[in-house]
């Protein structure tokens, strides 16, 4: 019987939600999806069986992200689904864990307050927040100690968070509400418009995963699809190549790269030197995209690389900053009224 539970580090993110415990590593990775009884309120399933139940579901059940564009959309039901997960890894305990969760460097007060609060109902002993790039430079192990530049750019689900950082700290952070999910609104639109086929989000993410680039692959490749005929409303498959999915991710590709540009105008020169001889560190899973790491440095004329195992590497920095939790500060940590200072 475990009496003393662990310290938790959460990647709450758009798409998936990855637990770090203390001295174990990443314990729980599961799909951000909820679903639940709407006649009794009751919690049916979290995780990958929720996630099987969207688009499937009677009137009686909902199955839905409670998070949006990275933040909490649904408090009540985040609180819940945070419940069921952290009791899957901490099970016993007499003594309620302390976490460390991670939030985008977008993100306001009250969103804060609303992580925290979550945090705390599904049994958080207490709360510490972290910026997602301080948490996936720490997942990506560079070596942010030194008085020398590093840019990351975490491109999660419902996110893209562009951070540049030195001394164990941000020195300057922004985000867009460009990510994965806007990914596969792209090709749910092109597939429309194109195909007169109607297909589902997970359908989507299947294209993106298997044919989606964001620059011409060495070899184009093509995968049968089947979603429902505009005309008839009777199923129908279809063909979609690699070139077809690049045309339609080509819009919000653009726009995360025109963003990484706009953090660096905003960056010190002396900082930019340093991103320039070390690189730009791309985390987060549609970061994945083949081409993605080609585009940005296209743009930036800056070396791009893609991080090791870069789905995970916010769990893992939040994983190594439960070290620090006893320097850290409680309650919100003011991303929003920090930037407006610096303005």
């Amino acid at each position: 019987m475990v009496l003393f539970s662990k310290d938790l580090g959460i990647d709450l993110g758009t798409s998936n939600v990855l637990i770090y415990a203390a001295g174990k590593g990443i314990v729980l990775r599961e799909p951000a999806v909820i679903a639940l009884d709407k006649n009794t309120g009751k919690v049916l399933q979290v995780g990958a069986a929720a996630r099987n139940m969207l688009g499937r579901t009677p009137g009686n059940v909902v199955a839905i992200h409670p998070l949006k564009n990275g933040v909490i959309s649904d408090y009540e039901l985040t609180a819940k689904m945070l419940t069921e997960m952290i009791r899957k890894v901490v099970k016993y305990a007499v003594v309620k864990p302390r976490m460390i969760v991670s939030v985008p460097s977008g993100v306001t007060e009250v969103e804060e307050r609303a992580v925290i609060q979550a945090a705390m109902e599904a049994g958080a002993r207490r709360v510490y927040l972290i910026e997602e790039p301080l948490a996936a430079a720490l997942g990506a192990q560079l070596d942010i100690s030194s008085p020398e530049g590093h840019m990351i750019v975490d491109i999660g689900g419902g996110s893209t968070d562009i951070g540049v950082l030195t001394m164990n700290g941000v020195a300057f952070s922004d985000s867009i509400i460009v990510a994965g999910n806007d990914f596969d609104e792209a090709i749910i639109k092109y597939v429309r418009r194109h195909f007169g086929v109607v297909i589902g989000n997970n359908a989507a993410e299947d294209i993106k995963t298997t044919v989606g680039c964001i620059m011409p692959r060495p070899e184009a490749l093509v995968m049968k699809v089947k979603g429902r005929d505009l005309k008839t409303g009777l199923a129908k498959e279809f063909e979609i190549a690699s070139e077809d999915v690049m045309e339609a991710l080509k819009r919000p590709a653009r726009q995360i790269a025109d963003k990484v540009l706009e953090v660096l105008e905003q960056t010190t020169p002396e900082l930019v030197a340093d991103i320039s001889k070390n690189g730009i560190v791309l985390t987060g899973g549609a970061s994945q995209l083949y081409g993605m790491d080609q585009l940005i440095e296209e743009r930036t004329e800056i070396r791009c690389m893609l991080a090791d195992d870069s789905d995970s590497c916010v769990a893992y920095g939040c994983g190594k900053s439960l070290s620090w939790m006893n320097h850290m500060k409680e309650d919100t940590i003011n991303v929003a009224r920090r930037r407006l200072l610096k303005e």
